[in-house]
């Protein structure tokens, strides 16, 4: 069963205990702790548990008969069989932009609310996509372990040499908030940027990039980015034919989620040199990383850090908690997701 202590909550103060004798209005299960000023903000109104690990199904179907609440990570499998032990919950609080860890059909059968935390984490996951291109263009994570192992012997013609970004083509895939907010800073090294999604060119936004054809975002851009959602129709999206259609030497960036990548298809793509090379923040079997992809100098990762600052993560803490409170108060949420047409 979680329990609740001074250590769950993180980074402020852990609030006072429940008033003895008055009964809580409900019951807030989160699977981790959260950066503060958030869960001790539900005290003492109500009772906060924190597991304080990542649960498997098993596990998070044995925690959740009694809660009203449920605040989860994108890693946390809020599936149908989840749900179904759940007589009391309400809302489903994800601590994340991506939702593809909820069954939110089962949770629309049962009039479970699905909230997220959109917008709040667009720069910080824009920059981190800048930063593992450059990363990645200059070659930094190779030259910082060359100079820690004592390899640099001095400036050499030939030493380490990478490429430009001035005069290359971005191809953003999912010209949304993040796929905007990429754009507007590649303008700014002086790439030009095309874009493929669903949703047509913002005639009157001069930063909104204008639209291609898939086929021909991959013929001709020097970089790709993924911003996309991850559904069924996304799943692989770059797979082994996707990967041979792209530009030769180009270099794909992946800041979304793991499963748009097939990860075998991309080492081959990248030991055989049609890809110059590949930045990585999330993986197709999350946390589990290919041993090619750990092994290869054409490969940048970062651990699903794309939200990673404190600026973000406590703003996306308070979201949660807000939306929380609001429905177990009885008002709507702020920030409540659609619900799936159908399960997956």
């Amino acid at each position: 069963m979680a329990t609740r202590s001074s250590e769950d909550f993180v980074s402020g103060d852990p609030g006072e205990p429940a008033v003895e004798g008055a009964p809580a209005a409900g019951v807030v299960l989160a699977t981790r702790a959260l950066p503060e000023p958030s869960l001790s903000t539900l005290l003492p109104e109500f009772d906060v548990r924190v597991l304080g690990y990542g649960p498997n199904e098993d596990e998070l179907a044995a925690e959740i008969e009694d809660v009203d609440a449920l605040i989860t990570l994108v890693s946390d499998p809020v599936t149908e069989r989840v749900i179904a032990k759940a007589r009391k919950l309400k809302i489903v609080a994800n601590y994340a932009v991506g939702v593809n860890n909820i069954d939110r059909a089962a949770a629309a059968a049962r009039g479970i609310v699905v909230t997220n935390t959109p917008g709040v984490l667009t720069d910080a996951t824009a920059d981190l996509t800048m930063a593992l291109l450059l990363a990645i263009a200059r070659r930094v994570v190779e030259g910082d372990r060359m100079v820690r192992a004592g390899g640099f012997a001095g400036w050499a013609p030939d030493l380490l040499v990478g490429r430009e970004l001035r005069g290359k083509i971005l191809g953003i895939v999912g010209p949304g908030r993040i796929g905007r907010a990429v754009a507007r800073r590649a303008r700014g090294f002086g790439m030009t940027v095309i874009a493929f999604g669903r949703s047509p060119r913002a005639e009157d936004d001069p930063e909104d990039p204008p639209r291609v054809s898939f086929d021909e975002l991959l013929r001709r851009s020097d970089v790709i980015s993924l911003h996309v959602p991850l559904n069924e129709e996304t799943r692989g999206m770059f797979d082994r034919d996707t990967l041979l259609r792209m530009k030769p030497g180009s270099l794909l960036i992946n800041t979304a989620r793991g499963g748009l990548i097939d990860e075998a298809a991309l080492v081959v793509a990248l030991e055989s040199g049609h890809l110059g090379g590949a930045g990585l923040d999330v993986y197709e079997n999350e946390p589990a990383v290919l041993p090619a992809l750990l092994d290869s100098d054409r490969v940048v990762l970062m651990p699903h850090a794309g939200s990673a600052t404190a600026e973000t993560r406590r703003e996306m803490a308070r979201m949660v908690v807000e939306d929380v409170r609001r429905v177990l108060s009885g008002e709507k949420p702020l920030r409540a997701v659609p619900p799936e047409s159908s399960r997956r």
